[in-house]
């Protein structure tokens, strides 16, 4: 072999990502798993397609050299646990999710695989781990911990709707409490009262919507909440229905008719998700790696929905807009 070739040769392999070099090293096929809330049918597809990106950005090709396993909760509470005793019975390199719920569930099940959550509000107010700097156990991903979600997404939806005077905000109390905070802050800062609906049960919803109208709000800011994403279309139509402007979590309830959404990009998340699980593969402990937080986020505004509504958005507002439906 040529000096030149073997320098080149060297360089690549100096390139290639550690997961990669792990797995030849070992000769093992990692075997991961992703525990869903939701169904492939009720989450965002550009989630799942941006964790499949950031795993082939570190060099792990499913099929090839790891294996995944997609499992879904399709939004049931006693289908989530009855999976994550099945996970735990078997021989993970890591387990995947997103949400406290599912962490929750996981953990309950006594399981030492590495746990990487690519979504989660607060994991130390949860309990998951003891600092974002050191996890401290066999979980870590990226929190939305300190970003102020809720407040802002109040502020947009008034931004949008000076007229707000009373706001409906639906909260899964499965979901903890530590963003109350939040909201109750931004309403106070912006002169707005609160009826706040505390519920996980979607036969409920109908009922929540018919109370708080009689209590004379003018419009809704759902907190995030799996059993909401799963359950959204029914929200959305029950928004449309009282003609109540929204705000929520996500994006993916803008393309489904809600009003406007203001949040972290979940896809980016998720894909950053795939940088753990390749560390994870290559040696690195989960209690040696930081909790990280989004640095990208995106507001998305539905023109249909505010035009049904008889509302005209702020130009201001529309071109701070990462997307924009018409």
């Amino acid at each position: 072999m040529k000096r030149r070739d073997f320098i080149t040769l060297l360089g690549s392999a100096a390139a290639w990502p550690l997961a990669a070099r792990a797995q030849q090293a070992t000769g093992k096929v990692p075997h991961i798993a992703y525990l869903g809330a939701l169904s492939p049918a009720t989450l965002d597809p550009r989630q799942i397609e941006q964790f499949k990106v950031g795993l082939t950005e570190n060099g792990l090709i499913e099929g090839q050299n790891i294996r995944v396993d997609y499992l879904w909760g399709e939004g049931s509470p006693e289908r989530i646990q009855q999976l994550a005793f099945e996970l735990a019975r078997l021989d993970l390199d890591v387990i995947v999710t997103a949400g406290p719920q599912l962490v929750r569930a996981l953990l309950a099940t006594g399981t030492k695989t590495p746990i990487v959550f690519a979504i989660l509000n607060d994991p130390i107010g949860d309990g998951f781990v003891k600092s974002l700097a050191q996890p401290g156990g066999n979980v870590t991903g990226l929190s939305m911990a300190g970003t102020d979600l809720e407040s802002k997404r109040i502020e947009v939806l008034k931004d949008a709707v000076p007229a707000l005077a009373k706001l409906m905000v639906l909260h899964d109390p499965s979901m903890g409490g530590t963003a109350f905070a939040e909201v109750q802050a931004a309403a106070q800062a912006l002169a707005l009262k609160l009826f706040v609906v505390e519920t996980n049960e979607p036969a409920r919803f109908a009922e929540m919507f018919a109370g708080a109208m009689a209590q004379g709000v003018n419009g809704i800011a759902t907190m995030a909440s799996p059993i909401f994403n799963f359950q959204r279309k029914q929200l959305i139509a029950l928004a449309a229905q009282y003609r109540l402007p929204s705000i929520w979590e996500s994006s993916a309830y803008v393309r489904d008719g809600g009003l406007l959404s203001y949040g972290p990009s979940f896809p980016d998340m998720y894909r950053r998700a795939a940088g753990y699980v390749a560390k994870i593969l290559a040696g690195r402990k989960a209690v040696d790696l930081p909790v990280e937080q989004p640095v990208k986020f995106e507001l998305a505004v539905n023109l249909k929905t505010a035009k049904a509504l008889g509302l005209n958005i702020p130009e201001s507002l529309g071109l701070r807009a990462d997307e924009v439906i018409e």
